[in-house]
């Protein structure tokens, strides 16, 4: 039997949630203790403030999801956004923590569970429309680490996609790839 179109959904949302994570593990990989703390301009967070808000957001929406308010009263959101952590170990630990408690509550959801309703900050919503509000809040965050990162490592930044100026031997490769997969099918 096919799976179902909620069914769908959630594993395409486990799959984007993990993908943006790794994106965002990779740029911070390339950092240094330094470069996660260092702020554009006085009006800009930086990288460890900008995972912060990231884990503390995660923690607090995802933490007992179908059955609490995602605003948890121990949150301090505006912490967030000046305390930073005593290093780039600290910071990557409350990165994980805050991953990890959004994955194993994304994990243990079913299909059945699209259309209950959650409530965040008190404003009910179904757990659909919760998942797709956080899967345009996290991508936002990752993007800024990622575009920070950039800027911070310069030429030396190592690209998380097709490096500019290697789309065509991407793609030839890519149709390659799938050409051999083909042929390979064909002669099974």
């Amino acid at each position: 039997m096919l799976p179902s179109t909620e069914e769908n959904f959630l594993e395409s949302a486990r799959k984007l949630f993990r993908y943006y994570k790794t994106l965002g593990e990779k740029a911070i990989d390339q950092l240094d203790e330094a470069q996660v703390r260092a702020r554009p301009n006085e009006e800009s967070n930086s990288i460890a403030l900008i995972v912060h808000h990231l884990s503390g957001n995660m923690l607090s929406r995802w933490t007992d999801f179908l059955t609490t308010d995602g605003e948890k009263p121990w949150r301090n959101r505006e912490a967030e956004f000046e305390e930073g952590y005593a290093d780039k170990k600290a910071m990557m630990e409350a990165w994980h923590a805050g991953w990890n408690c959004l994955l194993q509550t994304l994990d243990s959801l079913n299909a059945g569970d699209l259309s209950k309703i959650i409530y965040i900050r008190n404003e009910g919503q179904t757990v659909l429309e919760a998942i797709q509000r956080q899967l345009a809040h996290y991508p936002m965050h990752v993007g800024q680490i990622i575009y920070q990162a950039k800027i911070l490592k310069g030429v030396d930044f190592q690209s998380l996609s097709i490096p500019k100026g290697n789309s065509a031997a991407y793609n030839q490769k890519k149709f390659e790839q799938e050409r051999e997969r083909r042929h390979f099918t064909d002669q099974v």
